[in-house]
């Protein structure tokens, strides 16, 4: 698709959102939006009691006997290729800011549905304090729907790859507003080597120049402001100009319409990570197909598709 230098895909300059971050490589809590800084020292704390329970040789040896890895980016790609959204659905029980999303969580129920639904791969949420997650949610889905699938989970420690690995996990999110450069950078290394694929999560253009010096295959486009916690796809649109076209981009958050959908894949956005829509409604997979496959010969805003 042919976009101006500078300009965004809906045609706004691509500087004019631009949000005010902390420097660059800074992990101090009180430069960080309150709550994920909670979250963040939680896991830290959690870390310590589970490292004592477990110690990290014990945990390494357990990776001997994880599930080969599944593809996850060429999942996407492959859809992507074949003119299809390539949708990540989520697996989610809760949330911080709305409390309990499903009362009936069945992770085999959801990621089966999912899979029936058009789903490429999977993602599932394993923090357990803030959104009543756990690492057996996600074997169990990974288990049912035979999909590749990401951990979701703040991730800021060695520790935490290796027991994704161990879990089953095909590829982890690593947030760059949770992570100075040095640790994205050993954590994104340490992942690869376990054979994992890396999602990079970015929320604005500094994060986003920090994560391009990582260059990993994915780029997750997170649309939800880390402050108000609104969300706004152009988000998306306004940072994709910036986005080299050989990163496959993932945008994140606030998915909730056809004209999103339509307005997302005309700029060239080809994955979507889709998770709240989904797990709040009756039928899950009925809706994920009515979301993105409604069109079954991909006639709705077949997009100028980024390889």
């Amino acid at each position: 698709m042919n976009r101006g230098r500078g300009q965004a895909a809906d045609g706004k300059p691509s500087g004019q959102r631009r949000r005010r971050t902390p420097p660059a490589g800074r992990d101090l809590p009180g430069q960080r939006p309150d709550m994920l800084a909670r979250i963040v020292e939680s896991k830290r704390q959690q870390l310590r009691r589970q490292k004592s329970a477990l110690p990290e040789a014990e945990l390494k040896a357990r990776l001997d006997d994880a599930p080969p890895p599944r593809p996850f980016a060429a999942a996407l790609r492959a859809a992507a290729a074949a003119g299809k959204p390539a949708v990540i659905a989520e697996l989610k029980r809760a949330s911080p800011s709305k409390g309990v999303l499903r009362r009936d969580y069945r992770p085999r129920e959801l990621a089966a549905a999912y899979r029936q639904g058009g789903a490429s791969c999977l993602s599932v949420l394993t923090d357990r304090e803030f959104f009543r997650g756990e690492m057996a949610h996600l074997e169990e889905a990974r288990a049912a729907a035979r999909l590749p699938v990401l951990r979701k989970d703040f991730i800021v420690d060695p520790y935490q790859l290796y027991e994704s690995r161990a879990g089953g996990a095909d590829c982890v999110l690593l947030i760059a507003a949770a992570l100075d450069d040095a640790r994205m950078l050993e954590l994104k290394d340490l992942a690869l080597e376990l054979r994992m694929d890396v999602l990079i999560e970015i929320h604005d253009r500094r994060e986003l120049t920090r994560a391009l010096l990582l260059q990993t295959e994915m780029l997750g486009i997170n649309n939800r402001d880390l402050r108000s916690f609104a969300t706004d796809i152009r988000t998306t649109l306004e940072l994709l100009v910036d986005v080299p076209p050989d990163r496959l981009v993932v945008t994140e958050s606030g998915i909730r319409d056809h004209e999103q959908i339509s307005r997302l894949r005309a700029a060239g956005v080809s994955a979507f990570l889709v998770g709240e829509t989904l797990v709040k409604d009756a039928d899950p997979g009925a809706r994920l197909r009515s979301l993105f496959f409604a069109d079954a010969d991909g006639a709705r805003a077949r997009p100028e598709a980024r390889r």
